[in-house]
């Protein structure tokens, strides 16, 4: 088992003053994934609470809800496609054309959903057409934070790569937290009547204005100094993704299933508590969306404190004392989660939320820092959107699936045997916090 790298010197040919300045382009690169996001996160609140009845044909809601779960799963299939296609380009020809190509397609896809008829209205051509666009979410997400969070490290000056790294990570709660306030602002102002006839369409609609901001702030970006020096010294590689599955196999298994755990505390602390607690646990719909704003914020904290502690302490000690308390939060969400008591409810909540922000604050910094100049745009988008696959596109219907047969303690144990498969990766990884971002080795 290795657990040390060599120390070696950081390369960094330009400092990023002496192109665009830091705070811009740290404010990219927050601004472009929180954008992302938030497109995520409003169809994922949707799929909870509105997509199964408007757009499945009327019966069980149980079904409907299922249903809508399996529409939610389709685009994280869609992601590692959009990230060997976005990688490809963003490999070859540059990062800031394709970021502001991912973001277009993204917000595209998302405010069109917003436009979507419902089955009442264009009977199966509607789930149909549904899907469609979430795979075009999918596909635009897919590109984007591998290219975001490239844009934060290949900018960073030595030593500070895992605080430079949680910018683009905190795009997740302020798009989450974003999200939710809409929805709790609607169903707070609207009966659920008009929430579900017309209400729900709103976020999605909204999310043109802020593509417009992203794109405003990544126009003015300049190719990172790492990706320029690359350039410098040879032609880029011919096809990036032949080159992952080849050269870099063994970095893109163990990146793939350290973020497994991630995903799945994320998407089963949000998703399905927000399905589990307005259906079965009889919370009403403006209650629990304000218990995840709440707890939301505690992932905000998590993301840069464990950035912190990754640059100082390394990237392997940060992950595995985060995935050992996420699989005890794990054994905790019976008794917690499942007694319906407010308090203990919001409790998991937070616990859950705060365990996803100190695993996903050093992501940004590590998976990266696994690949080569050369093929790290494919490498750490293809990585990171492959654990989506494994750990997050079919854990709300399990967790759904899971909750009917046994109760809720087992969604539990499958959280923390999530969180084990991904602390033996973790292990097995070599510590990147040495690691310089060269152009043909790590």
């Amino acid at each position: 088992m290795s657990h040390t790298a060599p120390r070696q010197p950081a390369l960094r040919p330009t400092l990023p003053s002496d192109t665009v300045p830091a705070a811009r382009i740290l404010i990219a690169s927050f601004v472009g994934t929180a954008i992302e996001f938030y497109d995520f996160y409003v169809y994922a609140t949707a799929a909870a609470l509105v997509i199964g009845p408007i757009f499945f044909p009327p019966g069980d809601p149980a079904v409907q809800t299922l249903a809508a779960f399996a529409t939610f799963s389709i685009a994280f299939i869609a992601r590692p496609l959009g990230a060997a296609f976005f990688g490809h380009f963003g490999d070859r020809v540059g990062r800031k054309a394709t970021l502001v190509a991912s973001l277009m397609i993204m917000g595209l896809s998302t405010v069109l959903i917003g436009c979507l008829p419902s089955y009442a209205t264009a009977g199966w051509w509607a789930p149909f057409l549904l899907c469609v666009l979430r795979f075009g979410q999918g596909v635009g997400f897919g590109g984007e934070w591998g290219g975001a969070a490239l844009l934060a490290v290949e900018n960073a000056p030595p030593g500070r790569r895992a605080l430079y790294g949680i910018f683009p990570q905190l795009g997740a709660p302020v798009g989450f937290i974003t999200a939710n306030l809409g929805f709790l602002g609607l169903a707070l102002a609207l009966s659920p009547a008009d929430f579900q006839a017309w209400g729900w369409r709103i976020p999605f609609l909204a999310s043109a204005v802020l593509v417009g901001v992203g794109l405003y702030v990544r126009l003015k970006l300049t190719e990172t100094p790492v990706f320029k020096a690359a350039l410098e010294k040879a032609a880029p590689e011919r096809v990036p993704l032949a080159v992952i599955f080849t050269k870099y196999i063994r970095a893109t298994l163990l990146g793939t299933f350290a973020m497994v755990a991630c995903y799945a505390v994320f998407y089963l602390s949000t998703v399905f508590a927000l399905s589990y607690g307005v259906s079965t646990l009889g919370f009403t719909r403006p209650t629990f969306l304000l218990f995840e704003c709440v707890a939301v914020l505690f992932m905000g904290l998590g993301i840069p404190l464990s950035g912190w502690a990754a640059d100082r302490y390394g990237r392997r000690p940060v992950l595995l004392s985060g995935l050992v308390f996420t699989a005890s939060l794990g054994l905790l969400m019976g008794p917690m989660l499942g007694s319906g008591q407010g308090g203990l409810v919001l409790g998991f909540l937070c616990l859950g939320l705060f365990a996803m922000g100190w695993l996903f604050g050093p992501m940004g910094a590590l998976l990266p820092e696994l690949f080569p100049t050369r093929v790290r745009y494919t490498g750490a988008s293809v990585t990171y959107n492959l654990a989506g696959i494994l750990g997050a596109s079919a854990a709300p219907y399990l967790a759904q699936r899971l909750s009917e047969w046994g109760g809720v303690g087992w969604v539990g144990l499958y959280l923390a045997i999530a969180a084990g498969v991904s602390f033996v990766a973790v292990a097995l990884m070599a510590e990147t916090k040495y690691t310089g971002l060269t152009v043909y080795q790590n």
